[in-house]
């Protein structure tokens, strides 16, 4: 038997009292004291996930890592094998929700792979311990409870509610509040279920994206090109200004073509600054950045839709000397990584805790800045070291 330490013996005890806590709140909720008592009563904190309430990659990753391993040539291909495969429900889905098919399956391949990453963390144990320790345990109480009741409800079985640490979950990674405000049932089955049912998840991603303000005849917005010496003092996704306005001062897209002569608002977006890509966005883009409160991420999803109706890659480069990787290249860093003789799993083109540690060690070995990154550099120098 593992003697358990004293702070962990303390958290289980505040654990169950906080549990004891909830179940007082639950009847207030809409959850049944029976629904309650059958999901919690095996659960126990993880308490992992608290660690993680400020170290989401959309804030922490470098704009052109986040980027290249979101949009890559591995992704469009998928993404256009889906939009084929699911081209009937699509277009049902555009007719009566006004979102385009590119848009709503770009969301789809970030937030799961396309089905394949739904998160493996049980909602229940990430949601309770979220609501017993941390910050924003009001937020994280209300996710849990509704999460209860959207098994009470009988849409998704309890085992089947597994997802990221903060409790998105589905195709397309709703949280449980978002799911009972804007989830839709479109296969007829009396049930929604982002689970187990595509046609629901991509539907009820148009209705999220509808309810935020999506005009299906406005573009996202575009790459633009600035003339020298222009005054980005005016930049943001905010300040928006008729597109005429932005013509006057000379921007122009990344072809060299005008701008459109109109009066459609549109914010100027630097991502990296003025020596970085910039972009017209326009109120489509912020519908995409209330899907997840993180403009990198509205970026990935807007360039990827982009990408999936064929249109061609960013022209202006990231201000990096040492690119980004695509995910088969976090895959071949890994590779290599494991040739070396360093334990970091299998090679799945997620750079985790234990090939940071390890491209570290390696960085150092080579010659590098020893700050686990992977990037172009250190797959350049792993793939010379491989062939001497």
């Amino acid at each position: 038997m593992v003697a358990l330490s004293a702070p962990a013996i303390a958290s289980d005890r505040e654990f169950a009292a906080c549990l004891q806590q909830l179940r007082s709140e639950a009847a207030t909720k809409g959850v049944s004291s029976a629904t309650f008592d059958q999901h919690t009563a095996a659960l126990v904190s993880d308490m992992a996930v608290v660690g993680f309430l400020d170290a989401q990659p959309e804030f922490v990753t470098p704009i052109w890592d986040y980027m290249a391993g979101l949009v890559d040539a591995e992704r469009v291909a998928d993404g256009r094998a889906m939009l084929e495969r699911w081209a009937e429900v699509l277009a049902r889905v555009e007719t009566q929700y006004g979102v385009d098919a590119g848009t709503v399956v770009a969301v789809w391949g970030v937030e799961s792979n396309f089905g394949r990453n739904f998160g493996s963390r049980p909602l229940l144990t990430s949601l309770s311990t979220l609501s017993c320790f941390g910050r924003r345990q009001a937020f994280f109480r209300g996710e849990f409870f509704t999460t209860l009741k959207i098994i009470q409800e009988g849409h998704v079985a309890p085992e089947r509610l597994t997802g990221s640490w903060a409790g998105a979950f589905g195709h397309t990674q709703f949280m449980p509040s978002t799911f009972m405000r804007l989830a839709v049932d479109f296969d007829g089955d009396g049930r929604r279920d982002l689970v187990d049912s595509v046609p629901d998840a991509l539907a009820s991603t148009a209705n999220f994206l509808k309810r935020a303000g999506w005009r299906g005849d406005l573009d996202w917005g575009f790459e633009v090109v600035l003339p020298k010496r222009f005054d980005t003092a005016g930049a943001g996704r905010r300040n928006k200004q008729p597109m005429q306005q932005w013509a006057s001062r000379g921007v122009k897209r990344v072809d060299g073509s005008a701008l459109p002569a109109a009066a459609t608002p549109a914010g100027l977006l630097l991502p990296a600054g003025a020596a970085g890509p910039a972009f017209l966005v326009t109120r489509n883009f912020d519908a995409l950045y209330a899907y997840n409160a993180a403009e990198s991420y509205a970026l990935a999803i807007a360039h990827l839709a982009d990408r999936l109706r064929g249109g061609a890659p960013l022209v202006t480069p990231w201000p990096t000397d040492d690119a980004g990787l695509s995910r088969a290249e976090r895959r071949e860093v890994q590779s290599l990584l494991l040739a070396r003789g360093h334990d970091i799993g299998e090679p799945d083109g997620m750079i985790g805790a234990r090939t940071r540690e390890a491209l570290k060690r390696v960085q150092g070995e080579l010659g590098l800045v020893a700050d686990g990154r992977a990037g172009q550099a250190v797959l350049k120098a792993l793939r010379d070291a491989e062939s001497r």
